[in-house]
């Protein structure tokens, strides 16, 4: 395992590991992507209180930057895949857009998560959620099995992006949707801190422009990518900017 999977690994193992002892309805943000639960952050609000409310779990869970199940607009009948599915929130409201019918899967690397993940979906009742342990360079699942691929503020934790939107479009069937929140890089930022681990493994080294972004989309075969930055974050005594972006692209052919 590289340097920068291990400190990504091991940063989410230890935010599962506290989450798993705290009553999750009322649990307050950790160190994930959302770095606080506020406006700046991109997600606070984005998540129905009737649909949470019926999950039994709170948004402050999700440690990420949007809510790419609102992006998506699921419906009944769809397969749904998670990259980097955490503690389970974003299978969870998806398992129930797609129902009857549908299915929702997240793949996650750390143990940590999954277990947090499976005792969620137990708790909330859901049939038709599966967690699968994998990396998203690599997802374990067959070609064409998928109708929308989301994800929440993840893929710029990956070393090879370009892997993870090339597996996204591999998975996907023609006609599929790949809809997702994500941190992107808007100004560049200081090379002393792309090159940190713990940076890193908070969202902020690994960022990518959004010319980068779109090109790996475009290359991977998928057709007009559309990117909405919808927050920004300047970091004190840090050079560069970082924003909190909803992403969409279809990869070709008829659903």
């Amino acid at each position: 395992m590289s340097e920068i999977r291990e400190a990504v690994r091991s940063r989410y193992a230890s935010v599962a590991k506290q989450l798993s002892v705290i009553p999750l309805q009322v649990a307050e943000p950790s160190a994930g992507c959302c770095q606080a639960d506020g406006p700046d952050c991109g997600c606070s609000g984005s998540y129905s209180a009737d649909e949470l409310k019926a999950i039994g779990l709170s948004e402050s869970v999700s440690l990420g930057c949007g809510n790419p199940t609102m992006l998506a607009q699921l419906e009944p009948g769809q397969v749904v895949l998670d990259l980097g599915s955490g503690a389970g929130l974003d299978v969870l409201l998806s398992a129930r857009r797609v129902a009857p019918g549908g299915h929702a899967y997240g793949v996650d690397m750390t143990d940590e998560m999954l277990a947090l993940a499976n005792a969620n979906r137990e708790r909330a009742g859901v049939a038709n959620a599966t967690f699968l342990k994998g990396s998203i360079e690599s997802i374990p699942l067959p070609d064409a099995s998928v109708d929308v691929v989301i994800s929440n503020c993840v893929i710029n934790l990956a070393e090879d992006k370009e892997a993870v939107i090339a597996e996204a479009f591999r998975v996907l069937r023609p006609g599929g949707l790949f809809a997702v929140a994500d941190m992107v890089e808007l100004e560049p930022l200081d090379p002393g801190i792309k090159a940190r681990l713990d940076t890193w493994a908070g969202c902020l080294s690994g960022t990518i422009p959004i010319d980068r972004y779109r090109t790996a989309l475009v290359n991977a075969g998928f057709q007009d990518p559309d990117f909405n930055v919808h927050a920004t974050e300047s970091m004190p005594d840090v050079d560069g900017k970082i924003g909190s972006a909803y992403i969409r692209a279809r990869k070709p052919g008829r659903a």
